[in-house]
């Protein structure tokens, strides 16, 4: 069943509710998010995160380049490129970011201030979108960003945030940006018209950054930076399979396993050990986030 844009409505297979699709799907998109972030540390050191950044988007473009081919113009069909190229440097920016910080930071550090990105959409909803933003929206923000000073912690010597964890939060400053310009766009556009565009120009803005950082990567190393890059846009379609399908309030708890699964993926493979600091920091972001999911979602629902 296809809707008027052309894009494939989301149904629930017999037998499992909704709200269960959905969470396979969001449980399935935080596994394949820790493959991704796995493999973008454990390359980095040998290809910096601007060439990294480049493969993510060639294999986002080559997975898209069927739905191109058989939609000709129409999948690029837009009133307002302005804004699509706005949203995709700063996806750029941000994606060259955060491959930088998951390549230096522990894998579950970087994960819990990927997560602040939900705290930044408030002040944005307000200022870019002109949503009435009330206090408890504005507490519980301010909140989860204390939660963010207790995992960058004064260190010895002062306040030693350190170049990664300031790259991750611009990161998903950026990324709540793209958010907010998606919530805009989505009024007179159909969500493949989007993600075309942003693969396409995603992969044109890595370009420069790929080819200062350029070296031909070995045999198994190619293939692993391919891997990584289709683990991205797999991780997208099922994180967003996920939120059609369930409820949103319901599959916002689920996207934080993927703390769980980056914190054993460290462990196991990097030998981090996530600090109590870092936990407890991360607790506050995510209990602080999903009471603005839940809020959020209850504002939606009235009429």
């Amino acid at each position: 069943m296809t809707d008027e844009a052309g894009d494939v409505e989301p149904q629930a297979r017999p037998g499992l509710t909704p709200n269960l699709q959905g969470a396979l799907w969001m449980l399935a998109s935080a596994l394949g998010f820790t493959v991704m972030t796995t493999l973008i540390k454990f390359l980095g050191s040998d290809y910096p995160a601007a060439l990294q950044t480049f493969y993510r988007q060639a294999a986002g473009f080559a997975v898209l380049l069927p739905v191109i081919l058989r939609r000709g113009r129409a999948a690029y069909r837009t009133t307002r490129p302005g804004i699509l190229f706005f949203r995709s440097s700063a996806g750029t920016i941000a994606l060259i970011l955060s491959f930088y910080a998951f390549q230096k930071m522990p894998l579950a550090d970087a994960n819990a201030l990927s997560f602040t990105r939900t705290l930044w959409l408030v002040p944005l909803a307000a200022i870019v979108v002109r949503e009435t933003v009330g206090p408890l929206r504005i507490g519980a923000a301010i909140v989860g960003f204390l939660g963010v000073l207790l995992m960058i912690r004064p260190g010895a010597q002062g306040f030693d945030v350190g170049l990664p964890a300031l790259a991750m939060l611009a990161a998903s400053f950026l990324f709540a940006l793209t958010i907010t310009g998606m919530k805009v766009m989505t009024r007179d556009h159909s969500p493949t018209v989007l993600l075309v565009w942003a693969m396409t120009l995603g992969l044109i803005f890595s370009i420069p950054g790929a080819v200062l950082t350029w070296r031909w990567p070995e045999p198994l190393d190619l293939a692993l930076l391919c891997a990584m890059g289709v683990m991205g846009t797999v991780t997208q379609a099922c994180y967003i399979k996920g939120m059609q399908v369930g409820d949103a309030a319901a599959m916002a708890p689920i996207d934080y396993t993927r703390l769980v699964f980056s914190a054993a993926a460290g462990f196991l493979l990097f030998h981090e050990v996530p600090t109590a600091w870092t936990m407890a920091g991360a607790g506050v972001v995510v209990a602080s986030t999903l009471f603005i999911t839940w809020r959020e979602q209850r504002l939606s629902r009235r009429p």
